[in-house]
């Protein structure tokens, strides 16, 4: 039985970036993407399907797509953290709705800090992450809470 890796890798300059927003949320985190459509386009960029196809088509640019949320994509997002796939996680929830998947919602969301995965809930804390001279730097990551620590 091969051995889990649990020590953190740096992250590097050229980010795997998620991008994920709950229905109410997809007009904002639109929004904030196009702002920083150039700074997004210097990454590799993943999302939930509907998410994903909304900023692919709307931007013009790379985006693989997992499941929607509901029927899985957060869990997939959630387990390419947990295999170090995901570097950076946009996640634009909706805080006044309640989602029929919010078991998955708060597993991702623990899986990012569990991780040390940097986050952005909103578009005020995405402006700060984009606008961190790490953004396009390789990070090595230190602390964080990992399985086998």
């Amino acid at each position: 039985m091969p051995l889990v890796r649990t020590a953190l890798d740096p992250l590097p300059a050229r980010k795997r970036i998620a991008l994920v927003a709950h229905d109410h949320e997809k007009d904002s985190l639109l929004t904030w993407a196009r702002v920083h459509r150039e700074a997004l386009a210097r990454h590799e960029l993943f999302g939930t399907g509907t998410t994903g196809g909304m900023i692919a088509s709307e931007l013009g640019l790379t985006v693989h797509k997992f499941l929607s949320g509901p029927i899985g994509g957060d869990q997939q997002i959630g387990a390419a953290i947990a295999e170090q796939r995901i570097d950076v996680l946009i996640f634009f929830w909706d805080p006044l709705a309640a989602q029929p998947h919010d078991p998955d919602v708060k597993a991702l969301l623990r899986l990012a800090v569990l991780w040390n995965v940097p986050c952005a809930m909103n578009p005020a804390s995405a402006d700060f992450l984009f606008n961190s001279e790490w953004i396009d730097k390789e990070y090595a990551r230190s602390g964080g809470r990992r399985p086998g620590q």
